[in-house]
């Protein structure tokens, strides 16, 4: 689906379409806020990206081409009218079979801003073959607008849920301390907060020493779009934008980060703004 076929996403969509929205505070408390109160702030915005996760491309008897086409379409018109930084696909992208991974980067290359990529338990290809394709290893990190952007693998060959390499995740943490925020995005969910997910108690000791890691991202768990808290750090989900299961919309998950830091996240449905919120 071309841009041209997406609905906009306006002033006016973006006013009438907020569900609700929330400022939450380092100390613990919740203020609401209207949708004019967050649309006056979005011109503070410093880095803007999109975050979706479980495309599934390849999956039998369901439209994966039709749904990848459609996403691609719709973050398209999003960076048009509201342009992004960069957009990471988080975690599987495919369904199993070694041979859609090229497919699905011909897919991906028609995003119109830069992008990334993990890999998540269904994205069944050999670190070299995943390097072959996407042209980066399995956990790497770039660096945007002074802001570090860590990608982690958390799966392997056999589509294992795994933790993530930790003495890579340490060596780039340590390697972005001087950097504004950083954010980090891994497929599996390492606290057992949901269904699918694993526990990795090492993982959350890391993190805690690096206050500059202003959230971290999650695929897998389709049915999942809102956020869980650890050590003030924010974990979201973002559901799915393809498969046979999950929550009822398909949709991705948009991040502002606002120039004091603070952080307006929301999910795109695709036009239709739901669970909005500021940290």
């Amino acid at each position: 689906m071309s841009a041209n076929h997406t609905p906009s996403v306006s002033r006016r969509s973006f006013i009438r379409n907020v569900s609700f929205a929330s400022l939450f505070l380092l100390g613990g408390g919740i203020q609401p806020l209207s949708a004019e109160e967050l649309y006056r702030l979005r011109k503070k915005v410093s880095l803007r990206f999109v975050v979706a996760s479980d495309s599934h491309y390849g999956q039998p008897e369901t439209d994966f081409d039709g749904m990848i086409e459609k996403v691609i379409g719709q973050i398209n018109a999003f960076h048009h009218e509201h342009p992004l930084d960069f957009c990471v696909f988080n975690g599987d992208i495919i369904h199993n079979e070694k041979n859609l991974l090229p497919l699905a980067k011909k897919q991906l290359d028609k995003l119109t801003m830069p992008w990334h990529v993990t890999r998540g338990n269904h994205d069944m290809v050999s670190p070299a073959y995943w390097q072959e394709v996407w042209g980066t290893p399995l956990n790497h990190d770039v660096t945007i607008k002074q802001y570090g952007i860590l990608l982690g693998d958390t799966s392997n060959e056999e589509g294992k849920y795994l933790s993530p390499d930790l003495s890579w995740l340490k060596q780039v943490l340590d390697k972005h301390q001087q950097q504004k925020q950083v954010f980090l995005f891994l497929h599996i969910p390492q606290a057992k907060w949901t269904k699918h997910a694993i526990d990795t108690p090492a993982f959350f000791e890391l993190i805690k020493n690096y206050p500059n890691l202003k959230a971290v991202f999650h695929g897998h768990e389709h049915d999942q779009d809102g956020v869980k808290m650890s050590n003030n750090i924010p974990f979201f989900f973002d559901a799915h934008v393809g498969g046979n299961w999950g929550t009822e919309y398909k949709g991705f998950r948009v991040v502002e980060l606002l120039e004091d830091a603070s952080m307006v996240t929301y999910m795109m449905n695709p036009v239709e703004k739901l669970n909005e919120m500021i940290y």
